[in-house]
């Protein structure tokens, strides 16, 4: 099977009309509709129901289209791993909320010029989610928060950056004792499922705060506009800006040695990318000396 007839098939699903599908693969329309044409008849079903301009897959279309991605980037792959000096193909990143605002945009320009060949898709989620992506396989490295475990040695951990704890007060707060200002405000919690969250939570635990909570939420940047619009006070890392414009806030060291949140760079050492992710890893790495 020609696996140009599965790129085609895989183009037309996901764009939804031949002719879109062919100015993404620089092919006529006539071309691509006779590869799908000896894709149907090798698999003797057909993949595609055309209505006019809209083409959508049939059941045995459906059924296909994941094992289809999966093959065409496995390929894809393969010629990466072949080729030592040229890195290719697809390279799927998760990464948490204040790193795509943060971090990403400052150095993907120079990544994008240093392998004009890769294709990277980029997947935003919580640390704990991305990290079991990237044990899983279905991404190939990620920026997250750095779990509160050993990382196992099959993976490659590299800490960019450390966030320290402040309490984050209304600018109208004149009070300048964190411990105080937790005791005697409402207090907004940033999510205690999230491994950032317990960092906050051992402090208060550490320091026999029990403040009145009545909001909790995994959220940083709606959590700082809440605290801009007096509704309370919260426990955070001084996450790498930009933060949200306006804010009426204040930043108050949750200690004179405050806990540190720390980021960094996930990804298997057995992956067919290693190399390239070590790399980015580097790049990332330099941004933030």
């Amino acid at each position: 099977m020609d696996t140009r007839f599965l790129e085609s098939f895989i183009a037309i699903v996901e764009r939804g009309s031949i002719a879109d599908a062919a100015r993404q693969l620089g092919l006529t329309p006539t071309a691509v509709a006779q590869r799908v044409k000896a894709l149907e008849e090798q698999i003797r079903q057909p993949l595609l129901v055309r209505a006019g301009r809209t083409v959508t897959p049939t059941t045995a279309g459906l059924a296909i289209i994941e094992k289809s991605r999966v093959l065409i980037k496995g390929i894809e792959e393969i010629k990466a791993i072949a080729s030592r000096n040229e890195f290719a193909g697809e390279l799927r990143i998760g990464a948490i909320s204040t790193v795509l605002t943060g971090i990403l945009p400052f150095v993907l320009r120079k990544f994008f010029q240093d392998y004009p060949q890769i294709d990277l898709h980029v997947t935003p989620g919580q640390s704990i989610k991305l990290y079991h992506s990237v044990m899983e396989g279905q991404l190939d490295g990620a920026l997250i928060v750095e779990p509160p475990f050993s990382i196992p040695k099959t993976c490659e951990w590299k800490r960019l950056l450390s966030e320290p704890l402040i309490l984050l007060v209304p600018e109208s707060c004149l009070e300048t004792d964190p411990l105080k200002i937790l005791k005697e405000n409402i207090f907004l919690r940033y999510d205690r499922k999230q491994w950032g969250g317990r960092i906050a939570d051992a402090f208060l635990k550490e320091n026999r705060i029990f403040p009145r909570e009545q909001l909790e939420l995994d959220s940083l940047e709606a959590i700082a506009l809440m605290v801009s619009q007096e509704i309370g006070v919260s426990l955070l890392p001084d996450w790498q800006p930009p933060w949200p414009e306006g804010l009426k806030i204040r930043k108050i060291p949750a200690s004179p040695i405050p806990p540190k949140r720390h980021i960094g760079f996930l990804c298997l050492r057995a992956s067919p990318h290693f190399r390239l992710l070590r790399n980015m890893q580097n790049t990332l790495g330099n941004r933030n000396q």
